[in-house]
């Protein structure tokens, strides 16, 4: 085992939802910025407080992970109110694009897009957000071919329950029982980074037997934090299952879906939520998460890691036991 591997790669502050990418041969992580402070916590995430992102980079993956400061503050894009949350990144036409969930100013949850020359920020926001775009967790997969694909959403304080009509309704029903599960929002963007080409679809995941995963099979349906990986060609969507707190994957042909379930990534880690990215780097795959160890079990008080991933020929996923090496 490294000597970084599942522990805090930062301590200064507190950082959670870490989306990790290879640019120009260093490792660069993109995580939301835990605010430290203490409240309450409720099932619509006002513990999250988050008002800015800082980048993180690391030269490999045993170097010391540098803290590169405030990449962009709330207070810096015109259309936010507050609460930016889980971001994710790409770099595409020379340029690194933030791509993050922060609320409007009607407490509605929607995407943006900031830019940069350096993949360390700082970042300059777009004037408003996406068009079309709502909810959270946006994680982009730039595929083979340049075409460049968003995946997001996020059930409860993610709001994407809200949206079941095609308009925001905050006391829309949530599903539930036997009731089809709601899966993560697809699109694609222009080149530029600007816009969506199309509005939203939303992806479906399917069980073994090529039904729709229920809203009540809490263990295997998409709650929150979709993560796009391909390997041999294929298409492997990750996510959290929220309530029951896995790490889980589907895989499909197609980047818009359906995806079937195929296991368990990661038990449960310390704290409520669990979120993360999975990245080859220097031919090995590495899994980046975080956990609450760094505040004792604080769920809003996070920390970043990673460990190694094992994916096998057929693509399957080995399961992560995450505190497995101190047994």
């Amino acid at each position: 085992m490294r000597k970084n591997e599942r522990k805090p790669l930062v301590t200064n502050i507190y950082t959670a939802d870490p989306s990790a990418h290879v640019f120009d041969g260093k490792i660069y992580i993109y995580p939301s910025h835990d605010f430290d402070w203490d409240c309450p916590e409720d099932d619509d995430g006002e513990q999250y407080k988050m008002e800015d992102y800082h980048i993180l980079s690391m030269d490999n993956l045993d170097s010391e992970c540098v803290d590169n400061g405030v990449a962009l503050h709330e207070k810096d894009v015109p259309w936010v109110g507050r609460q930016l949350w889980a971001p994710d990144a790409v770099k595409v036409n020379g340029k690194y694009y933030l791509v993050f969930p922060a609320k409007d100013k009607d407490e509605i949850f929607r995407i943006g897009v900031a830019e940069s020359d350096s993949p360390v920020g700082p970042f300059k926001p777009q004037e408003n957000y996406i068009q079309g775009s709502y909810s959270i967790d946006p994680a982009v997969l730039l595929d083979d071919d340049g075409r460049i694909y968003c995946y997001n959403g996020g059930l409860w304080g993610g709001q994407l329950e809200m949206w079941q009509s095609g308009k925001f309704n905050p006391d829309e029903r949530r599903p539930e029982g036997k009731d089809k599960s709601l899966g993560p929002l697809f699109a694609e963007f222009t080149q530029d980074m600007t816009a969506f080409k199309e509005a939203p679809k939303m992806i479906e995941i399917l069980d073994e037997n090529g039904d729709p995963i229920t809203a009540g099979d809490e263990d295997r349906r998409y709650f929150e934090d979709p993560w796009m990986h391909k390997f041999n060609g294929k298409y492997y969507l990750s996510y959290s299952t929220g309530t029951t707190h896995y790490l889980v994957y589907a895989e499909g042909d197609n980047p818009a879906g359906p995806f079937t379930y195929k296991g368990r990534i990661m038990e449960p880690v310390i704290g409520w939520t669990t979120h993360h990215s999975i990245v080859q780097i220097d031919g090995d795959w590495y899994l980046f998460y975080h956990d609450a160890e760094l505040s004792n079990g604080i769920s809003h008080k996070r920390c970043v890691k990673y460990t190694k991933l094992t994916i096998n020929e057929d693509g399957t996923i080995e399961t992560i036991i995450p505190y497995d090496h101190e047994k």
